[in-house]
């Protein structure tokens, strides 16, 4: 050895052994000791998502719908005396018989209201989603919960018990357990329905993820409940962020603690320097084992794909490095994106999401950062970007994200937490997520996009689907549902067999258009075909990505994607007016070489107004 070392330059020798050698033992501690946690799950890059509110998306079994005593435990804690399942097809706005009879208005009544989705639903529409194109799915939350949304646990380790067939029989086995024991954690029919869910979707060659929401639970989250009950004795009183506990000895109750951003209905979970404290560390730790291997024989096949992780920003980043170990530790494909969006939400400034990309917290995020770009460049007036400012808003994007993670971003328009896809076509000129809950505004328009608002769907749709990162729907967008921000971005979704109400009415007694509500099928048969363009192109779904033409005066757009064997460019007219164009700018050497694969038909030298074509090199 010695002699080797002679023959070799000495500053040669330093390199090896002190960069080379010590990189070489971290890439292979990545691949092999924390099983895969750099790496990206292979199949995220090729993902079409698609998100269900399972409460909203199809009643599939009528016989577990919620009743009276099931709104226990959630907002507004009021004892209703009259109370019925909204029928599904109802008018939105229109209040029901005993809506009415409370006098509290729709707002209030909004969040009492229960539709009766449910497991079965999904099950019964995963043909649907197939024949969509679908190939990866994210539902909200689905563990026990009073609340319609289920953003407030009473359990983790139970799927919600009107969700699936037999919600008595679940609450005994319910009593049978001690939540804080796996030992005896039972499987109850709404577990059992929901493991059925994931063998179907899998056998579809989809995956399916869920919403892991641990930052705060609900008010009857059984651990939360003893603290309530035991104070001080109660041993989970360290998991929660108590300010004072209730004496006995007064007639008052002092008990107080923190609520996510000041909600009491949401107790937050106590943090150190670790993030989520000892205990419900612990208790979430077998939460992603129960999910992710449910006979938990080191086959994780019959598990859950992965995680969506709720206002991620706000846990720890540790406690995230160790949920990615213990996720990869089961499945090293599985797939993590938090939700990392405001930074600073009343000055509009959203997350450099680049700190929980690095390889070692998720794979993506939410990107609402694109939805926001979409937004400037296609749909507002006044507020109108130039596309040389469109691509310095993705750029920014691409400069600080890992590349590797850029295919993996869910880039995203609508969702549960925004205002539904159409309505932004309908209400330009608005920072994205302000604005838009009638509550605020009560002008903000709830009525049926227009054709030309479908039209610029379509072309932000073609955007989405052929720039990098993996594109989102929230359901019902593909068949344009509207509404305006939480509760409205929750309705029931529109489904073909059905017959619906009208809408004419307004929760404020405003005058509005008449709108029939049904399958739009033009925009469905779009949605399709564009699923199909993307998922029948490798450099849609990997290829790299350049910007190979801005023209802000006629407000021309045009990228490029290709692999070594395809070459795909996009041309958008993100103006209001037909466009002349010269198209040797942006399909160089010569136009002759580029086919047209996908959008408008035209004379090439003419783009119509808020139109996409794509352009495949021969």
């Amino acid at each position: 050895m010695e002699s080797i070392k002679k023959q070799i330059n000495p500053h040669f020798f330093k390199l090896v052994t002190f960069t080379v050698f010590p990189l070489f033992l971290l890439l292979f501690s990545c691949q092999k000791k924390i099983t895969n946690v750099c790496n990206l799950p292979d199949w995220s890059k090729d993902a079409i998502w698609y998100q269900i509110f399972p409460e909203r998306f199809r009643n599939g079994d009528p016989s577990n719908d919620p009743t009276i005593e099931t709104l226990d435990g959630t907002w507004p804690y009021d004892k209703q005396s009259e109370w019925a399942i909204t029928p599904w097809t109802v008018d939105w706005y229109k209040l029901q018989p005993w809506e009415e009879k409370n006098g509290r208005g729709f707002y209030y009544n909004a969040q009492l209201r229960r539709y009766g989705g449910d497991i079965q639903g999904i099950l019964d529409k995963l043909d649907y989603l197939k024949e969509l194109g679908i190939n990866a799915i994210y539902l909200n939350p689905i563990f026990e919960s009073a609340s319609s949304h289920k953003y407030g646990a009473t359990m983790y380790h139970h799927i919600d018990n009107n969700f699936g067939p037999d919600p008595a029989g679940d609450i005994k086995i319910w009593n049978m357990e001690d939540p804080a024991n796996p030992a005896t954690w039972k499987w109850t029919s709404a577990d059992k329905l929901f493991l059925k869910l994931i063998q179907e979707v899998h056998a579809r060659n989809m995956r399916i993820i869920i919403d892991g929401v641990f930052n705060h639970v609900g008010i009857p989250f059984w651990a939360f409940q003893d603290v309530h009950e035991n104070g001080m004795q109660s041993e989970y009183a360290d998991w929660f962020v108590i300010k004072s506990f209730d004496n006995p000895v007064t007639p008052k109750d002092e008990f107080d603690y923190q609520g996510w951003y000041g909600t009491p209905d949401l107790p937050e979970i106590r943090e150190d320097e670790k993030g989520l404290v000892s205990g419900i560390r612990e208790h979430i730790h077998d939460i992603v084992k129960r999910w992710m291997d449910p006979d938990n024989d080191g086959n994780p096949s019959d598990g859950i794909d992965g995680w969506r992780l709720d206002v991620a920003e706000m846990v720890n980043n540790e406690f995230w490095r160790d949920f990615r170990k213990w996720v990869r530790e089961i499945n090293p494909e599985a797939y993590l994106t938090g939700e990392v969006w405001w930074e600073d939400f009343p000055n509009n400034k959203m997350f450099d999401a680049s700190p929980w990309l690095q390889g070692d917290i998720f794979d993506a995020v939410m990107n609402y950062r694109f939805g926001d770009a979409m937004l400037k460049a296609f749909v507002d007036k006044k507020m109108r970007i130039k596309p040389s400012e469109l691509d310095k808003l993705l750029g920014d994007i691409r400069q600080k994200y890992r590349e590797e993670n850029q295919y993996a971003l869910q880039n995203i328009m609508g969702s549960h937490d925004n205002v539904r896809f159409a309505s932004m076509l309908s209400n330009p000129d608005r920072w994205i997520d302000h604005d838009c809950n009638l509550v605020y505004n009560k002008n903000f328009k709830v009525n049926k996009p227009s054709k030309n608002d479908i039209e610029t769907q379509k072309a932000i749709m073609t955007f989405q689907f052929t720039y990098i990162g993996a594109p989102y729907i929230y359901y019902g967008d593909e068949v344009g549902m509207w509404g305006a921000d939480d509760p409205d971005n929750r309705k029931p979704m529109i489904w073909s067999d059905l017959k619906y109400e009208n809408e004419t009415h307004h929760p404020f007694g405003l005058t509005r258009q008449n709108d029939t509500v049904e399958v739009n099928k033009d925009l469905l048969k779009f949605y399709q075909s564009v699923i199909k363009l993307r998922k029948e192109h490798e450099s849609l779904k990997r290829g790299k990505y350049r910007t190979v033409f801005v023209d802000d005066g006629k407000y021309i757009f045009a990228f490029e994607r290709w692999t070594k064997s395809e070459r795909i460019r996009v041309v958008f007219n993100t103006s209001d007016s037909f466009q002349n164009v010269q198209p040797e700018k942006y399909l160089f050497p010569v136009p002759k070489k580029w086919e047209l694969i996908f959008g408008d038909l035209g004379a090439l030298e003419e783009i119509p107004a808020k139109s996409a074509r794509v352009y495949k090199n021969l």
